[in-house]
């Protein structure tokens, strides 16, 4: 379609992400999530630790930005947060081999995969789609870019999150199964990825539910912060 093309509605406003010291945003394409990628977290919900770790979607719309009020969402009675590395993507590709999946970064922050984990855990057992535990509004609360020119590829530090000055997650990023290039290279075996795409990269164990009121804050050690807040 022609770039001058107009619409029978108005045009989608771009999803993005901000950069850190930057005016310029980063325009988001796709919301990609890795499922068991930190061992204890798996065994925290009881899943075979054997089986590697899976990939699913979020819509990009469903960013939510630094200091949001997130509405507690329906149909939900436990409603629970998952700390992640955020990986932006600067190009794609299809059956990218690991050794180049770095060149394809354009940097890295901090997310949260906020999940209606009641109704997840439901699909399971029916052996249905995750989208209503996972693909709902504001469920990708995302911090600043940092580019990979400036803090390189993270491999370790610590990933944290509290709720109410508590902490209640923490992990190390080189905890994770697979790391950000055997991710990316694996992703690439099952659809196409492009500029624009973010990953987020699984979380470490210590998920738990969320109350309406509560307020959350996380970080990767030399990543950044992320603060967001849940309506009540």
């Amino acid at each position: 379609m022609s770039a001058t093309a107009s619409f029978v509605i108005p045009a989608l406003v771009q999803p993005s992400l901000p950069v850190a010291g930057e005016a310029k945003a980063f325009p988001v394409r796709r919301i990609w999530c890795v499922g068991r990628n930190y061992l204890e977290h798996i065994r925290e919900l009881g899943n075979d630790e054997r089986q590697p770790p899976f990939f699913f979607a979020k819509h990009a719309d469903m960013i939510a930005g630094e200091g949001t009020i997130i509405p507690y969402p329906s149909l939900t009675k436990d409603f629970q947060h998952e700390v992640e590395m955020v990986v932006a993507l600067k190009s794609g590709g299809a059956n990218i081999a690991t050794d180049r999946a770095l060149d394809c970064v354009y940097g890295y922050g901090v997310g949260i995969d906020l999940t209606r984990r009641d109704l997840q855990m439901a699909s399971r057992k029916k052996e249905q789609p995750w989208e209503i535990g996972k693909s709902f509004d504001q469920s990708a609360p995302c911090g600043a870019l940092r580019p990979a020119s400036e803090i390189g590829h993270p491999a370790k530090g610590k990933i944290w999150l509290s709720v109410n000055g508590t902490e209640k997650q923490k992990g190390d990023l080189s905890e994770m199964i697979w790391n950000v290039a055997e991710i990316i290279s694996k992703l690439s075996l099952q659809v196409s990825l492009g500029a624009g795409d973010i990953i987020m990269t699984g979380t470490p164990a210590g998920v738990a539910a969320l109350q309406p009121g509560d307020n959350i804050e996380c970080g990767i050690d030399g990543v950044g912060t992320l603060k967001v807040s849940i309506a009540r």
